[in-house]
């Protein structure tokens, strides 16, 4: 991600959808429980939809009831920036990626233990890549957790040739 260069907005508004622009690039909000990734269960990783920067594992996905998709933590801290957020009369902490600046959703501290963190993020933020295409598309550095989880068969052991007699 060190060398991504944020397209132009125009160059943006071509690639993304309408909604995804919105989300990404002007701080909109999608409707609760009519998103893609809400209940979405599948095992693998949570990318930026304009960056392609890992943001998200399912393995740290949970149910908030809150109508989006819900997180304990990051993948790496790294990949994502707070800021404050005082928009709708609220306060609150807002969640971009690093790489891309792309608006994701927002912070709470009404999370599960024990980091008692919920990232609500907005699934027009994200791309899903399953755990089964994560090496293909670039990812393989991720599988680690969801191999310990059973989730991922392990690379086969590599066996050097019999020596030569």
């Amino acid at each position: 991600m060190q060398n991504f260069q944020k397209p132009s907005r125009a160059e943006l508004r071509q690639k993304l959808t309408p909604r995804q622009f919105d989300v990404t690039q002007q701080a909109a909000t999608e409707p609760p429980f009519r998103n893609e990734y809400w209940d979405h269960r599948a095992p693998g990783l949570y990318v930026d939809v304009v960056s392609g920067e890992p943001l998200f594992s399912s393995l740290d996905k949970f149910d908030s009831g809150c109508g989006w998709p819900s997180f304990t933590r990051p993948v790496a801290a790294a990949s994502v920036r707070e800021r404050p957020d005082d928009s709708h009369g609220m306060r609150r902490t807002e969640i971009r990626s690093a790489a891309a600046d792309s608006h994701l959703g927002h912070v709470f501290d009404d999370g599960p233990a024990p980091a008692g963190r919920r990232y609500c993020i907005n699934s027009a933020a994200l791309r899903f890549v399953p755990v089964a295409q994560m090496e293909a598309a670039g990812y393989g550095a991720y599988l680690e957790p969801f191999i310990r989880a059973g989730l991922h068969p392990p690379a086969p052991a590599r066996r050097d040739p019999p020596a030569a007699r």
